[in-house]
C-alpha cells in the first residue's frame, strides 16, 4: 500500500537525503496520499503513503519510536495486526497509533527478527535498529510486495522498484547473464536474488536480511512450503470443507482490515467470481466490481463480459464495464512498461494497467484472483507434465513451460551471453528440494513459491500500484497455500483443474462459469502480432539503441519479424513480443538513467 526506499552508509560517512530524494519520485505513484523522509547518522529512509489503515497522521512514515530506538518504512498490510496489537499491549507496550505499521515496530522490539514469523499478510519493510546499528529487511512469504536492493560504492540502498535504485545512481546496469537466461526461457521470471541487471538484487519471498553499518549482511529463510500429505488422512469431503473454510477466512481478513471500501477485479473466470460470491456470503452490500475487455483478433476473444455479466446479475454488484480499443492499447503500452519494476511479458500487464487506472477513480482496495491456478492446479500444462514420465524432473517441466530450449536461447542472444543452461540448473535444484511427495507436488510448490511471484503477482502489484490501488490476493493467503500444498493431486487436477474450487463454487456460481474451459485475461493484440503492433515491435528491435546494445542475434530477430505468428512459446505467447518488451523496458527504464 506504499512505496519505500532508503540508504545505509557502510563507509563510515553520514547518510544524506540526496539519494532518498532522488528515489522518491520513482515510487510516488505507489503512494499518492503523503510522503516523508528521515535521516540519522548512517541511515536515511523515504516513504510514499497510500492510506488504507488508520488514515490519520499518527500512522505516517517513516515511523520513529523514540522509546524503543527503532525507525520503520513499510509497504503492505498485516491482516492479524489487531491480535498482535492486543498481545503486545498485554506484554506492556503502549501504542501511539491505531494501524498495522506500529505493530511491526513493537513486534520487532518484543520478538526480535523472529517477528516476521508472526506476521500474517503481505509486506516488505526496512527497520533501522539504533541500538544495534543495523538495518533489518523482510519480505512476506508469498512475495506479494517487492523489495529490491543494490550494493553501491560506500552504501547499501533499497527500494520498492528498480527505477528508484537507478535514479539514486552508481548502479551497475550491465546485463546479468543468469537473469537474461531466465528472462528469455522462464516466461520473464527471474527468481531472486537475480534481476536482469548485474547491480540490482531482490530479497527472496519468505526471507529476511540484516545489514550492519560496516556492510556485512546475512540473509535467512524464515518460511518454507511443505508439499507432503498430513500424517492423518482426510476424506475428499474433509479436504473440500477445509479449503472452503480457509478461503472464507482469507477473504474475510482482506475485507475487514481496511478503513476504506474494498471491491473486486472481476474477470468472469472461476476465481474472481468465487471471490464475489464469498464476499456476498460475508454480508458485503453494494459491492463494486470491475471488468475490462479488448478487441477480438483472429479467433481469440478480447473480453469475457458474457461471463462477468452473469455474476453481476446473480449478485447485484455495482459494476463497471470497461472496453479498450486496440489503438488505445498501443498508445498506452509504453506507460505500462514504465511502471514495470522488471520487464514482464504477460500479455495482460497493459490490461491490468488500464483497468487499475479506471478502478482507482472509484476505490482504493480490490480483491483479485491471482494465485488460484498455481495453488489449485488450474493451468493446462500441469496435466501434461503429470502424465509425462520421460526424463528427469527439469526436462519434464521444461518441455511444457520453457519459452525456448537452451539451443534456441543460444540462437537468440549474442555469444557474449552464451554459457550453461542456467534455467535448467535452477529448475532441477528447486524441484529437487526435499518436502514434496510427488513430481506434480514439486511442480506446484515451485510455481507457488517462485514462478507466481515474478509473473502474475508482480504484474498485478506493479500495474495496480501505478495508480495508487492496492490489490489483495486471498488465494495466496499462506495458511490456504499450506493447506492446498498438502492436498492429494487429484483434488487439484481433476475436472480439468481446480477440482476443489469447482466443488466449492457449485451452487454459488452459475454452472456456465464453473464448467467453461479455462480462460485468460485476454489481450489478443500482443499474441497475434499484426499491423500497427508489428510495426511498433519492428521499430524497437531495429532501432539504433537495440543494435548498439547488441543483446540479440540479428538473424533470430529477422526470423521472428518475418513471421511472428509462426513463433509461439509452449505457453502460447509471442516470441517476438518477448524480445520487443525486454528491449523497450531497457530503453525506457535503464537508458534514461
Amino acid at each position: 500500500m506504499c512505496g519505500i526506499c532508503g540508504e545505509l552508509r557502510i563507509d563510515g560517512a553520514a547518510a544524506d537525503l540526496t539519494a532518498v530524494n532522488a528515489m522518491l519520485p520513482e515510487i510516488a505513484r505507489r503512494g499518492p496520499d503523503a510522503y516523508g523522509t528521515w535521516q540519522e547518522g548512517a541511515a536515511a529512509f523515504g516513504h510514499r503513503r497510500l492510506a488504507i489503515i488508520d488514515l490519520s497522521d499518527r500512522s505516517a512514515q517513516p515511523m520513529v519510536d523514540e522509546r524503543l530506538g527503532l525507525v520503520l518504512v513499510f509497504n503492505g498490510g498485516i491482516y492479524n495486526y489487531p491480535e498482535l496489537r492486543a498481545e503486545l499491549i498485554r506484554a506492556g507496550y503502549e501504542f501511539f497509533s491505531d494501524g498495522d505499521t506500529e505493530v511491526i515496530l513493537k513486534a520487532y522490539a518484543h520478538w526480535g527478527e523472529a517477528c516476521v514469523e508472526r506476521l500474517h499478510g503481505m509486506f516488505a519493510f526496512a527497520l533501522w535498529d539504533r541500538t544495534r546499528r543495523h538495518l533489518f529487511l523482510a519480505r512476506d512469504r508469498m512475495g506479494i510486495k517487492p523489495l529490491y536492493y543494490a550494493h553501491t560504492p560506500g552504501q547499501f540502498r533499497f527500494a520498492s522498484n528498480v527505477q528508484a535504485l537507478l535514479a539514486a545512481g552508481d548502479v551497475d546496469t550491465a546485463i546479468d547473464p543468469v537473469g537474461l537466461h531466465h528472462q528469455l526461457t522462464l516466461h520473464a521470471v527471474i527468481p531472486a536474488p537475480h534481476t536482469i541487471l548485474q547491480g540490482v538484487r531482490k530479497l527472496a519471498p519468505g526471507h529476511c536480511m540484516r545489514i550492519d553499518a560496516e556492510g556485512r549482511s546475512e540473509a535467512r529463510c524464515y518460511w518454507q512450503l511443505s508439499a507432503m500429505r498430513p500424517p492423518q488422512p482426510r476424506s475428499k469431503a474433509e479436504w473440500i470443507d477445509a479449503v472452503h473454510d480457509a478461503l472464507r477466512e482469507a477473504v474475510r481478513k482482506r475485507l475487514m482490515i481496511a478503513d476504506v471500501k474494498v471491491g473486486v477485479l472481476l474477470s468472469g473466470g472461476l476465481d474472481s467470481s468465487l471471490l464475489v460470491a464469498l464476499l456476498a456470503e460475508a454480508g458485503v452490500e453494494d459491492l463494486m466490481t470491475f471488468s475490462i475487455g479488448f478487441e477480438d483478433i483472429a479467433d481469440e476473444r478480447g473480453s469475457e463480459f458474457e461471463f462477468s455479466d452473469q455474476i453481476v446479475t446473480r449478485y447485484g454488484t455495482r459494476h463497471h464495464k470497461i472496453h479498450i480499443a486496440n489503438e488505445q492499447v498501443l498508445e498506452r503500452l509504453p506507460e505500462a512498461i514504465d511502471s514495470m519494476s522488471e520487464p514482464m511479458v504477460g500479455q495482460d500487464a497493459v490490461a491490468f494497467y488500464l483497468l487499475a487506472e479506471r478502478v482507482a477513480r472509484e476505490i482504493k482496495v480490490v480483491q483479485s484472483g491471482q494465485g488460484a491456478d498455481e495453488v489449485f492446479g488450474g493451468y493446462f500444462w500441469y496435466p501434461q507434465m503429470h502424465e509425462d514420465t520421460h526424463g528427469p524432473p527439469e526436462t519434464r517441466f521444461g518441455r511444457y513451460y520453457f519459452d525456448r530450449p537452451h539451443a534456441e536461447y543460444l540462437e537468440a542472444v549474442v555469444p557474449a551471453y552464451h554459457g550453461e543452461d542456467h534455467t535448467a540448473v535452477l529448475v532441477a535444484e528447486r524441484l529437487g528440494r526435499p518436502g514434496a511427495d510427488e513430481f506434480i507436488d514439486q511442480v506446484l510448490r515451485f510455481d507457488v513459491t517462485t514462478l507466481v511471484v515474478d509473473d502474475p503477482v508482480k504484474r498485478v502489484d506493479n500495474m495496480t500500484m501505478a495508480w495508487g490501488l492496492e490489490a489483495r490476493v486471498p488465494f495466496l493467503d499462506h495458511h490456504l497455500v499450506e493447506l492446498a500444498a498438502a492436498m492429494p493431486p487429484e483434488l487439484k487436477l481433476s475436472s480439468g483443474g481446480k477440482h476443489v474450487l469447482k466443488r466449492i463454487a457449485r451452487g454459488l456460481l452459475p454452472d456456465a462459469i464453473i464448467d467453461r474451459p479455462k480462460g485468460y485475461f485476454p489481450m489478443p493484440a500482443l499474441k497475434y502480432v499484426r499491423g500497427e503492433f508489428l510495426d511498433f515491435m519492428a521499430s524497437i528491435l531495429t532501432s539504433e539503441a537495440c543494435r548498439r546494445r547488441g543483446l540479440f542475434q540479428r538473424a533470430y530477430v529477422d526470423k521472428l519479424l518475418a513471421a511472428p505468428e509462426k513463433h509461439f512459446t509452449a505457453l502460447r505467447g509471442s516470441k517476438l513480443w518477448h524480445l520487443a518488451l525486454l528491449e523497450l523496458w531497457l530503453q525506457r527504464n535503464v537508458d534514461r538513467h
